[in-house]
């Protein structure tokens, strides 16, 4: 009697089939997040009553500053608040009051109609880095960014399947003129993606030129009856809201679309050390920027913003990934629900100057935080890398894998009669395993999250493969993604009146690099 000859395994069977289909550049886009999992909540009562009446005692005694906008400080004077040059100090009561006609939650509508996005409520948007003037990859390393640059990532967040929003300026084209660039930047969000995106806030004018080139995408009457912008207005922290920024608010309030009206806080320099003091300062801040967005128009869209780091007391640095940003991030999400608005804030925040270490330990607390915060909206979601000074092409799609998890655990725990698996149990009992029983036969592809980046195989076929670690493996997904873009459909005649709009628009101003 002879012993068999070994068998070889045929790497062409269902065995391929199945890592072809795992390694396939797929187009969808998941829904986004509905949270079944409880906010984490870390203020009593107590503590949420005495920062409410301490901002409104900064509101009423210390007041928030205007500046350089006569009619800003006219619609408050209007209104009952007491403004001395600059200085509005608001009566205890009124912004709070002002802010009950902002709607707790509003629908973004994009070019697709499948991709339209709820804001607010127990949902959850993503959307990618926002205003780094670098971009760094592997074959370039750090330099300043370009138009080429911003496209590709705009291509990326197309092609992110947990990506649910294209995002604003996800880096800054330095080779376009500063007055010129937002016409572009509009333009490829337009149309390179079919997502919902952001305009301009860097000047007045660019903001209309938002509303107007949108005005020509969906129609003008659709853009007055709806939202399809949501755009940052940062406050100028602490208490100053500048001409700039509250011009482009006004704006868009005026057109009914929406704003993120957002605090830059970096404790200990724009707020105070404390987490309770930074809370007291952030709430303050919002009363008063939402408070003005209905003044300018009463239902105006908006939503409470809150950018939050702490500095590093050494260098002056700011640090991500905190257990103090944390807990504010944590707080300023129960104080918007009281304030039944839409929350803003977390994203990939690292400070590292590489996708390393550093950078995945910072952001995985980052973005875990905020989806236990109860974030509505989430900007920066992934690409920050160097304190935001830098969008990352890899960092990029290794963020963009992991948002997938947030998905997962935002799911909850399912108890049905699916989830709760008594047949399988019975099916296997004592001592059997589970691998081939009828409901892991039914249920194996959906029921665990699996990144579509890491690498999970033995050791062997790791080594075979070339040993590549999660930056090489990241290089390579990026050039496949872009290899293989394809761009969404858009009806060539609105193409050729959005194309015409920006050339008119370049050619009645000079360049201007400043």
């Amino acid at each position: 009697m002879t012993d068999a000859a070994p068998r070889r395994r045929n790497r062409g069977g269902g065995g391929a089939a199945r890592r072809a289909e795992r390694t396939s550049v797929k187009f969808e886009t998941a829904r986004y997040i509905e949270r079944n999992i409880p906010n984490f909540e870390v203020l009593n009562e107590e503590a949420l009553q005495i920062i409410e009446a301490n901002a409104e005692t900064v509101l009423e005694e210390i007041g928030v500053n205007f500046v350089d906008n006569p009619s800003a400080l006219d619609l408050w004077r209007n209104a009952g608040a007491d403004v001395q040059g600059e200085r509005v100090r608001i009566p205890r009561g009124l912004a709070r009051k002002l802010c009950e006609t902002a709607p707790s939650e509003f629908t973004q509508h994009a070019r697709n109609p499948d991709r339209n996005v709820v804001i607010g409520g127990r949902n959850l948007v993503l959307a990618p880095i926002y205003g780094p003037p670098f971009v760094r990859d592997a074959n370039g390393g750090r330099r300043y960014a370009t138009l080429e640059d911003f496209q590709k990532f705009v291509k990326l967040g197309y092609m992110s399947k947990w990506l649910h929003h294209s995002g604003g300026t996800v880096c800054e084209p330095t080779d376009v003129p500063v007055n010129k660039r937002h016409l572009d930047m509009l333009m490829a969000h337009m149309e390179l993606s079919d997502k919902p995106f952001m305009g301009s806030v860097t000047e007045p004018s660019r903001a209309q030129d938002s509303v107007d080139m949108c005005s020509v995408l969906f129609g003008a009457d659709f853009v007055q009856n709806n939202t399809v912008m949501t755009s940052l207005i940062n406050i100028n922290s602490p208490l100053t809201f500048d001409d700039v920024m509250m011009g482009s608010l006004e704006v868009y309030a005026r057109n009914n679309q929406a704003c993120i009206i957002s605090p830059f806080i970096v404790g200990g320099a724009m707020a105070p050390v404390s987490v309770a003091g930074t809370l007291t300062q952030v709430l303050a801040e919002v009363l008063a920027g939402v408070a003005y967005s209905q003044l300018v128009r009463a239902g105006a869209p908006v939503i409470f913003g809150a950018f939050v780091s702490s500095i590093d007391m050494n260098s002056g640095a700011p640090t991500f990934g905190t257990p103090e940003a944390s807990l504010v991030t944590y707080g300023a999400g129960q104080l918007a629900r009281r304030l039944n608005l839409p929350f803003r804030s977390a994203g990939s925040f690292c400070g590292s100057k590489l996708p390393d270490a550093q950078a995945a330990y910072e952001s995985a607390n980052s973005l875990n935080m905020g989806l236990m915060s109860g974030v509505n909206f989430m900007l920066h979601s992934c690409g920050w890398l160097e304190g935001g000074l830098v969008a990352d092409f890899e960092k990029f799609v290794m963020d963009a894998d992991q948002l997938g998890a947030l998905h997962g655990l935002a799911k909850g725990i399912v108890a049905d009669e699916t989830g709760q698996a008594m047949d399988a149990i019975r099916e296997v009992g004592p001592g059997g395993h589970y691998l081939g029983c009828a409901h892991t036969q039914a249920n194996f592809k959906t029921a665990f999250w699996k990144s579509d980046l890491l690498d999970y195989k033995p050791f062997e076929t790791w080594e075979e493969e070339g040993a590549r670690d999660t930056y090489k493996l990241a290089t390579s997904r990026v050039e496949n993604l872009l290899a293989t873009y394809k761009q969404p459909e858009m009806d060539p005649a609105t193409r050729e009146a959005l194309l015409a709009f920006v050339a008119e628009k370049k050619a009645s101003m000079p360049d201007a690099f400043m």
